[in-house]
């Protein structure tokens, strides 16, 4: 049984953002108190007109059942096993993020910002920006 305490609501961010959201009955045996025969979840599914269409690839009449007709508590299962996003950040040359920031910065901070450089060079922005981690 699922505590209250982690149960996920309906439009839950979670879920939409599933990379599967179409289940299998044999995908869902035995979830979170679901039966245990692919025919208990086809039956199950029939009772409580789970939302379902038909397998690609697969000859019968085989289904597939949407996340947003299962029970709360099986939603909640098959989100905490579906493996986390990787997000790989890679390493970004320098100078294009200097350029980036660059541009970000207003027309009068980017005339401050030069006219310091031109003023003081490189290595006195580099000393100023030293000073200011040590504190």
């Amino acid at each position: 049984m699922v505590s209250e305490k982690f149960v996920l609501p309906h439009n839950c961010p979670e879920i939409m953002a599933m990379k599967n959201e179409w289940f299998a009955a044999k995908e869902l045996i035995g979830i979170a108190g679901l039966p245990s025969s692919t025919q208990g979840i086809n039956l199950m599914a029939r009772r409580e007109n789970w939302l379902s269409r038909r397998r690609k690839g697969v000859q019968g009449k085989a289904l597939e059942y949407h996340i947003d007709s299962l029970p709360t508590g099986v939603k909640n299962l098959l989100v905490l096993r579906e493996e986390p996003a990787i997000y790989e950040a890679g390493r970004q040359d320098p100078l294009a993020v200097w350029i980036e920031y660059y541009y970000h910065l207003s027309d009068s901070e980017r005339g401050q910002v030069m006219a310091f450089l031109m003023r003081e060079g490189m290595d006195s922005l580099l000393t100023w920006i030293a000073e200011k981690n040590k504190q």
